[in-house]
C-alpha cells in the first residue's frame, strides 16, 4: 500500500472504488514512542467480506509493514508497558467469537490467550503487565445450551423475553441478556476472574497507575434504560471486592481517566439530563470526590468528534490523555467542521483549579478531522489517523518539546495510492450570513473539468443526526456524484455541531423551523450562483436529512427530484419503534404523543406530505433499527396514494449505517439507484 506505481491517466470517481479502499482505525504508539500498531479493513469482492490486520509503522526509520495476515478480524492492538508484546482481539479461531491474542514485538506467532463465550467490548494491560482489566458480557445461557443441542440450534429462537427498552441496538440487533461487566484475566494463563456482576452494566474499565484500583463507569439507577443520563464512576479493588462510587456532580460522564499521580480523575459529560444537544464538557475531580471542576465551561466547544465521513467515520480511542505533568488534558474537539486535537489546563499555577479563562492550545489544528490519537509514555510524541477533503486517512506523527507545543507533522502512511489516479473536483468553502443574521458554513463541489459558462444540474446534501458536523473529511459520494457532471453542496444549518451549543440546541423542541430557513437560505445562496441551473436542482439526505428532504417537498416544489433516505417521517409512529425508544424526547425535545400530540404531529414530514409533487426515490434499510423500516414505507406509500412518482429501494440484512458501514454491494446499488434517479429527472 505504499505509492510506487507510475501515475495513471485522470479518471472519474466510481462506485467500483468502494472495494478498493483500505482503512485505517485504532492507532497505538508503543511506549517508547518508536513504533505505531494500527488496523487496517479492506473488503474481498468476491465474497463481500470484509477483514482487518494489524499493520505496524516505524516512526523514526519509517518503515510499514503488514503485522497481522488471514482472513479474520484482528482488532483493538495494545502495547505491553515495557512494548515487547502486542495484544490484540481476532476472530481467527471462529467468525462469531473473537478472543485475545498475544504476538511479539520481535517475531514469533501470535498465541491465543482466552477461551470466552461472550463479547469482549473494550481491554487495557496493568501498569506492570501482569493482567488485564476486561468489559465483558458473557453470552447468554440459552444461547449457550443452543449451541449444544444441534436440533435446537437448527431451529434458531424460539422467543425473545423483553424487560428492558434498551433490547436493540442498531448494526448490533437484539442485545443478550447478559450485562457487561469488569473482568481481570492473567496476562500468562489466559484465567479470567470477574470482579461486578448483577443486573446492572459496567463499562470503559481502567487500572489506576498503582494497579490497585479499576475505575468504571455505571448506570445504577432503579431504571437505567429509562434514565440514561445518570451514569456515575465507581472504584473498585483490583483483586475483587466492594466498589466504592466516587462522589461528582451528577449527569452523563464517560471516558474517564486518572491523572499520572493517580490522584484526580477527568473525564466527559453533560450536566442536564435529556438535553443531548449540550456540548461534551471536560470536569476534573479529586479521586476521593468533592468538588468538581468544568474545566471547559468558558470556552463553549463540543469536546467529542461528529463529523460525518463514508470512507472513514473516524476511531477510537476517544479517551482523554493527560499530559506527563499532569496539568493539562489531551481531547478531541468539533469546531466548524474541523476536529482538532486541543489540551486544556487541568489546574493552575497553583495546581488547585482549572483555569476559566485561559483558552484551549490546538495541538493539531485543522482543516482536517483526528480521527484517533496516541501518545508515548512521556507525552513527547503523539500518533493519529488525519482526515481532509481530498484523503479518507492517513497515520502522521508529530513530536511534543517541554511545552507541550506539536512539531511539524509526519506521513507513517500511504494509503489508497489509486486516489491520485481519480480526477476530483474544486471544492469550495463558503460562509452565508441567512436573513436573521446566522453565519451559515457550507461547501461547494463543482465537477471535474469545471467550465464556468455553462449551467449545471445540483444536487444538495443534508447530513444526518442533526448534532452532527459536515466538515474537512473526504466524501466518495459527493465525488461520485460530482463525476457525473452535478455540482454538490451541502452545509451546517442550526442543530449541528462544531458552532456552539446555542447553535446545537436552537431546534431543541422545534425541528423543521430554523433548520429549514437555513437549508433554504443555502439553496438561494447556490441556486443564484452564474453556473447553477435553477431547473435542474436535486436533494438528498439520510436520517435527519432524510427527515428534512421529506420535509422539503411537503413544503416547496423548487427541487425537481429527491432521494429521501433512511427517514424520520413521523414522530408519533417513531416513538417506541427505534433503539433510541423513547429517546427522542432528548434529542428532538418532544413529549410522549399522548402528552401533545400536535406538537409531535407538527414536527413530522409525514404531516405536509399531501403537498407533495416532487419526483422522490425512497431507500431504507430493513434491518434499520433507529429509524425503522415504516418510516420510509409512510413516505413511498403515501406518495403513491398522490400519485407522485416514487420509488422505493429496500436494503436487506442493512442497518441504519448503511452509506459508511454496509455489504459494498448494497452500497453500490444504494449510489447506482440514487444517481439512476437524479439523471432520469434532472438530466
Amino acid at each position: 500500500m505504499t505509492d510506487n506505481q507510475t501515475a495513471a491517466a485522470p479518471r472519474m470517481a466510481t462506485t467500483d472504488d468502494l472495494y478498493s479502499f483500505h482503512v485505517p482505525a485504532d492507532p497505538q504508539i508503543s511506549p517508547d514512542g518508536r513504533h505505531v500498531a494500527f488496523t487496517v479493513q479492506r473488503v474481498e469482492r468476491e465474497t463481500e467480506k470484509k477483514y482487518t490486520n494489524l499493520w505496524l509503522a516505524g516512526v523514526d526509520d519509517g518503515q510499514l509493514r503488514q503485522f497481522t495476515w488471514g482472513k479474520q478480524s484482528d482488532s483493538q492492538p495494545r502495547w505491553s508497558p515495557d512494548g515487547r508484546v502486542i495484544a490484540f482481539l481476532s476472530n481467527r479461531g471462529s467468525e462469531e467469537q473473537a478472543q485475545l491474542y498475544l504476538l511479539p514485538v520481535d517475531g514469533g506467532e501470535a498465541r491465543p490467550l482466552t477461551e470466552l463465550k461472550g463479547s469482549v467490548g473494550s481491554y487495557e494491560w496493568s501498569p506492570d503487565g501482569t493482567k488485564f482489566v476486561a468489559q465483558f458480557r458473557k453470552k447468554d445461557a440459552d444461547a449457550l445450551e443452543r449451541e449444544k443441542d444441534e436440533g435446537k440450534k437448527k431451529l434458531g429462537i424460539s422467543f425473545r423475553h423483553i424487560t428492558r427498552t434498551d433490547y436493540k441496538f442498531d448494526g448490533m440487533g437484539y442485545l443478550p441478556k447478559e450485562h457487561w461487566h469488569v473482568w481481570v484475566i492473567d496476562a500468562a494463563t489466559g484465567e479470567a476472574k470477574q470482579l461486578t456482576e448483577g443486573d446492572k452494566d459496567e463499562t470503559e474499565p481502567h487500572w489506576s497507575p498503582d494497579g490497585r484500583s479499576i475505575l468504571f463507569n455505571s448506570n445504577r439507577s432503579e431504571r437505567p434504560d429509562m434514565d440514561m443520563d445518570v451514569t456515575e464512576l465507581y472504584l473498585i479493588p483490583a483483586e475483587g471486592g466492594e466498589m466504592r462510587q466516587i462522589e461528582t456532580r451528577p449527569g452523563r460522564k464517560f471516558a474517564a481517566t486518572f491523572s499520572p499521580d493517580g490522584q484526580h480523575l477527568a473525564w466527559l459529560g453533560r450536566d442536564k439530563p435529556g438535553r443531548w444537544y449540550q456540548n461534551a464538557r471536560l470536569y476534573v475531580a479529586s479521586v476521593d470526590g468533592g468538588e468538581v471542576r468544568d474545566v471547559s465551561e468558558s470556552i463553549d466547544l463540543h469536546l467529542s468528534p461528529s463529523t460525518n465521513g463514508d470512507i472513514f467515520n473516524g476511531s477510537g480511542p476517544y479517551a482523554l490523555v493527560w499530559s506527563a505533568d499532569g496539568r493539562r488534558v489531551y481531547c478531541i474537539a468539533s469546531w466548524h467542521g474541523d476536529e482538532p486535537l486541543v489540551s486544556l489546563p487541568a489546574f493552575d499555577s497553583d495546581g488547585v483549579g482549572g483555569s476559566q479563562t485561559r483558552p484551549c492550545d490546538q495541538v493539531i489544528p485543522g482543516p482536517g478531522v483526528v480521527g484517533g490519537y496516541t501518545f508515548d509514555r512521556d507525552r513527547r510524541r503523539v500518533a493519529y489517523l488525519w482526515a481532509t477533503l481530498g484523503d479518507p486517512a492517513q497515520l502522521l506523527v508529530r513530536d511534543i518539546d517541554e511545552s507541550g507545543a506539536a512539531g511539524e507533522p509526519r506521513a507513517l502512511t500511504t494509503l489508497n495510492p489509486w486516489l491520485a489516479e481519480v480526477e476530483a473536483g474544486e471544492i469550495e468553502e463558503v460562509w452565508v450570513k441567512t436573513a436573521d443574521g446566522f453565519d451559515l458554513h457550507g461547501w461547494i463541489l463543482k465537477p471535474p473539468g469545471f467550465d464556468p459558462s455553462r449551467k449545471y444540474p445540483s444536487i444538495l446534501e443534508i447530513h444526518g443526526g442533526p448534532q452532527t458536523q459536515y466538515g474537512n473529511m473526504f466524501m466518495h459520494e459527493f465525488h461520485y456524484l460530482a463525476a457525473a457532471g452535478y455540482v454538490v453542496y451541502w452545509s451546517n444549518p442550526r442543530g449541528s455541531q462544531g458552532y456552539g451549543e446555542g447553535v446545537t440546541g436552537a431546534i431543541y423542541g422545534r425541528w423543521g423551523t430554523v433548520d429549514y430557513d437555513d437549508v433554504m437560505a443555502w439553496t438561494d445562496y447556490v441556486e443564484a450562483l452564474p453556473y447553477i441551473d435553477p431547473e435542474r436542482m436535486g436533494v438528498t439526505g439520510g436520517s435527519y436529512g432524510g427527515y428534512m428532504t421529506t420535509l422539503i417537498i411537503g413544503r416547496t416544489h423548487r427541487f425537481k427530484a429527491a432521494v429521501a433516505q433512511r427517514a424520520v417521517s413521523n414522530f408519533i409512529s417513531f416513538y417506541g419503534s427505534s433503539d433510541l425508544n423513547w429517546g427522542l424526547e432528548n434529542l428532538a425535545g418532544t413529549p410522549p404523543p399522548w402528552e401533545d400530540i400536535e406538537m409531535n404531529w407538527a414536527q413530522s414530514p409525514i404531516s405536509a406530505i399531501g403537498n407533495a409533487k416532487t419526483p422522490t426515490l425512497v431507500i431504507h434499510s430493513e434491518n434499520d433499527y433507529r429509524c425503522d423500516q415504516e418510516q420510509g414505507e409512510q413516505v413511498f406509500i403515501s406518495l403513491r396514494k398522490l400519485g407522485v412518482d416514487t420509488e422505493m429501494l429496500l436494503l436487506p440484512g442493512e442497518s441504519h449505517g448503511v452509506s459508511r458501514g454496509g455489504r459494498t454491494d448494497r452500497r453500490v446499488a444504494r449510489l447506482e439507484y440514487m444517481l439512476g434517479w437524479f439523471e432520469k429527472y434532472l438530466k
